[in-house]
């Protein structure tokens, strides 16, 4: 990818004259876009326009302010709804009225009728259905022999088994439930395509809340319909909720768990320390989730409430911003040699499941995994490498969240 052009914007305000064209082209592997690598280090608050939507926007870059904006009250979620703010997608992932979409009090209403179910506390309960979920799979695998795609035989599956347990949705019904999540968490499909999965995911859900209603389980949906049928969550709500809960915990660690494994595998040292001295796989889980470049551009953006200065730069009331929490693991202010792999740094916390208000729901869930995959390959497998070179691994194209579109490992 060329970096960004920059180009003049008319009139702004007096902070920024310039508007950086960010195509957010697909990298491959760890690449990091070149202007994140850019505007990080000299240019912390920046003007840019992607693809699709109108005008431009602020993107936040560095560790310090990506942590201010993402904690200020001054910059709203709710008030992208119906704003077309310049964006890498043609479709918004994210529904109107979701918790992603929402402030508080509605978004602390939402987060609380979830939050049980995503705490450590709940991941620690999970944590024994998911070794044993994983030895399965692992087993499986190698008893049919190398070579295998990772991806389908562990990242893949792993994630869908776990959140069919947690929201007790019928594993019959995946195959559909994973087509409608390529759509969603597309960059290139359509408004009209996204449009139509998102009707067809209400109908599904609608159904699926009938039946809850009428025989409950012990399950997160069912607790969800329970809500809704107390009067404290809206059908729609019930729909965008559920929703984001089942795409963000399928596609996190699908990508998520498979990059960390290549990662490791194109480290040879790191992974030698690590099979060396298992105790360092919390840590070194944190710092893959610092390292690893989890998704392709930005993703939703806030609208200034009030005229609020961030750094040297005054973000005027209505204008967008956008956050990179990539960039901001990149920040050379906070970490050192922040381009390294280092599975013993003891830095900063990283930002790779967001920050403030929005911070990720199923973090824990998804913390808990990737240490379980990873601990599972380094017992069982301890031969574990590429099946190939390298630059032979396929890359995922088109897509929001990037990962390996397979990982084919040997052992």
């Amino acid at each position: 990818m060329t970096e960004a052009a920059a180009v003049p914007a008319g009139r702004r305000p007096e902070s920024s004259s310039v508007v950086h064209h960010w195509p957010v082209d697909h990298l491959d592997g760890l690449d990091v876009d070149p202007l994140l690598r850019r505007l990080v280090r000299d240019e912390p608050v920046a003007r840019v326009r992607m693809r699709y939507g109108e005008g431009d926007a602020w993107l936040v870059t560095s560790y310090e302010h990506v942590k201010k904006v993402t904690a200020d009250p001054r910059f709203s979620r709710a008030l992208t709804v119906g704003r077309p703010v310049t964006s890498m997608t043609p479709h918004t992932v994210a529904p109107a009225g979701g918790i992603g979409r929402t402030d508080p009090p509605d978004h602390t209403r939402l987060r609380r009728l979830v939050s049980r179910s995503f705490d450590r506390r709940r991941a620690a309960l999970l944590r024994v259905d998911a070794e044993g979920t994983a030895d399965r799979l692992v087993a499986a695998m190698t008893a049919l022999g190398p070579p295998a795609d990772l991806t389908e035989a562990l990242t893949g599956p792993m994630p869908e088994r776990l959140i069919g347990t947690l929201l007790g949705l019928p594993a019959t019904d995946f195959a559909r439930i994973q087509a409608w999540r390529r759509v969603l968490l597309s960059s290139d499909r359509s408004l009209r395509e996204s449009d139509a999965v998102k009707a067809e995911i209400a109908v599904y859900f609608r159904e699926l809340a009938d039946l809850r209603s009428r025989e409950p389980r012990d399950d997160l949906f069912s607790d969800l319909v329970a809500a809704r049928t107390a009067g404290t969550l809206s059908g729609p709500e019930l729909i965008s909720l559920t929703l984001m809960v089942v795409l963000n915990t399928l596609d996190q660690v699908l990508n998520q768990a498979a990059t960390m494994v290549y990662t490791l595998l194109v480290h040879p040292a790191e992974l030698a320390r690590l099979r060396a001295d298992p105790v360092l796989l919390p840590g070194a889980v944190e710092e893959l989730l610092r390292f690893v470049p989890q998704r392709n551009g930005v993703g939703l953006p806030r609208i200034a409430v009030t005229d609020v200065p961030v750094g040297e730069v005054l973000i005027r009331a209505g204008e967008a911003v956008h956050v990179s929490y990539l960039a901001a693991n990149r920040d050379p202010r906070v970490f050192t040699d922040p381009d390294r792999l280092d599975l013993t740094r003891n830095e900063a916390p990283h930002l790779a499941f967001g920050s403030g208000t929005h911070y990720c729901l199923g973090a824990a869930l998804a913390r808990m995994q990737c240490e379980v995959i990873l601990s599972t390959l380094l017992r069982e497998l301890p031969g574990l490498r590429l099946a190939g070179a390298p630059q032979e691994v396929r890359w995922r194209r088109g897509t929001v969240n990037r990962g390996p579109e397979a990982l084919p490992v040997c052992w």
